[in-house]
């Protein structure tokens, strides 16, 4: 029996029916449209702490982003989190720019970081990279109990991953650890008392991340964008010294050094170095906070009004009013220049007890330069300079006189054409009655009643 005769497949027919099975693929992938895509790459780091100040660098970068006509943002995110009010800030000013951004999380994009995330067209994450662990923590690392915020904390993680079409209930189960979230993609299941926190891998299997590279680079290509022109927005030298003097170790040394430079040039003047470099101190722990954008022109106004006062207190008697209301405007200054409150306190607190031990230190050592000096009467009047309390009257002693007035134990007598104020010891003298002094101790003249020849 002869069997059927098969269709022998011709070269360019093989051709065509692998390219019919290929295109479907090739043309859903990124990388096909790296032809198409045209643009600069513009990336910008997102590795200090969300506050004001890295809000500010990275408006800055958008800016001149968006006036280079750039194709492709890349936050290069490595954050701990920071402030939610800035997150939310920053929030918005990704999902409302006019260029595509891809969040490359190239280390942690913890608590508000994984919000900025969020809110990017795409998530990238380098290996070994984590994203989430976003519940809310106050300033000494508690986690806040409060229902309003963390149910409004956890309203903005949703929002954002539903806006970038991914699974609402993990975001929220970054952020609420009284939830029960199953993520069946990894075998996991978040429960009570809980935070969810995805590594790369996980996140790329439940819809947290979209691709993983090693660079930002890679990321852009990934995405159909040239290498040829990347730029890494840089901070500034003001930015890279506001972020050097925002250190709290730093801030506390600046404010030790302030406190203590001035105060010693109050109390003992002279040396003008160390009101020098207090002045310098302060003018650096203002300038770096008003850079990072933490502290306003008030401040400014705060810490001069508060100083002058306490200046004025040290000369015009206030009965401490100057010197309180002074204090008050001091630490109101210091503190509202600060990113945080809490923190503030504790710097200003460790500052001014260290320098209370040295100007104690240096008001000892210096005793005889202090302005204590100004209103203490230093000079000795003793009587071996030529000082007495009163006009001794020694050439009395032996004087006989007569006693003008009744000796109650005192009254006046007459000496010699002279009234004079006189005591006795005790005895009663009548008026006009013989007396003879006695004794002559300053102004106390003593007398007794003179016996008869």
């Amino acid at each position: 029996m002869k069997g059927k005769r098969r269709k022998k497949l011709t070269g360019p027919l093989m051709l065509l029916m692998l390219l019919t099975l290929l295109l479907p693929v090739w043309i859903g992938s990124p990388s096909a449209h790296a032809a198409e895509k045209s643009g600069a790459v513009y990336i910008i780091p997102v590795d200090k702490p969300i506050e004001q100040g890295l809000g500010k660098f990275m408006e800055r970068g958008f800016k001149e982003a968006e006036k280079m006509n750039a194709g492709l943002i890349v936050l290069d995110i490595n954050t701990p989190g920071g402030r939610v009010d800035t997150a939310e800030a920053l929030g918005t000013l990704i999902k409302d720019s006019p260029i595509e951004t891809v969040a490359f999380v190239r280390g942690d994009a913890a608590s508000a970081g994984s919000f900025l995330a969020l809110n990017a067209d795409k998530i990238v994450m380098s290996p070994g990279s984590m994203i989430g662990a976003a519940a809310m923590v106050d300033s000494s690392g508690k986690h806040v109990d409060d229902p309003k915020l963390v149910a409004f904390w956890k309203s903005k993680m949703q929002g954002a991953a539903e806006i970038s079409g991914r699974d609402d209930k993990i975001a929220a189960g970054m952020t609420d650890v009284n939830m029960v979230v199953e993520m069946p993609e990894i075998n996991k299941t978040k429960q009570k008392g809980e935070i969810i926190a995805l590594s790369a891998e996980e996140a790329l299997k439940v819809g947290y991340a979209d691709h993983i590279s090693n660079t930002p680079e890679e990321a852009a290509t990934w995405l159909g964008y040239s290498q040829d022109d990347v730029f890494k927005v840089e901070r500034t030298t003001a930015e890279n010294i506001s972020s050097f003097l925002t250190n709290p170790v730093v801030m506390t040394v600046l404010l030790f050094l302030g406190i203590a430079g001035v105060i010693i040039e109050l109390i003992v003047p002279g040396f003008g170095v160390p009101g020098i470099v207090g002045i310098v101190c302060f003018v650096l722990y203002f300038s770096g906070n008003y850079i990072a954008g933490f502290a306003g022109a008030e401040t400014w106004v705060l810490f001069t009004v508060g100083l002058i006062m306490m200046i004025l207190e040290m000369f015009i008697p206030s009965f401490g009013i100057l010197g309180i209301l002074g204090s008050i405007a001091l630490v109101a200054g210091v503190v509202r220049a600060a990113y945080d409150t809490s923190d503030a306190f504790v710097s200003l607190g460790i500052a001014f007890g260290a320098a209370l031990v040295v100007i104690a230190i240096i008001s000892i050592i210096f005793k005889d330069r202090g302005i204590w000096n100004r209103f203490i009467l230093s000079d000795s009047m003793s009587a071996d300079r030529g000082y007495s309390s009163a006009t001794e009257r020694k050439e009395l002693v032996g004087l006989q006189g007569i006693s003008l007035t009744p000796l109650r134990p005192s009254g006046t007598a007459m000496f010699e054409g002279e009234r004079i104020d006189v005591v006795t010891d005790g005895d009663f003298i009548p008026i006009d009655t013989p007396i003879i002094v006695i004794k002559a101790e300053g102004t106390r003249i003593v007398v007794q009643q003179a016996l008869p020849v």
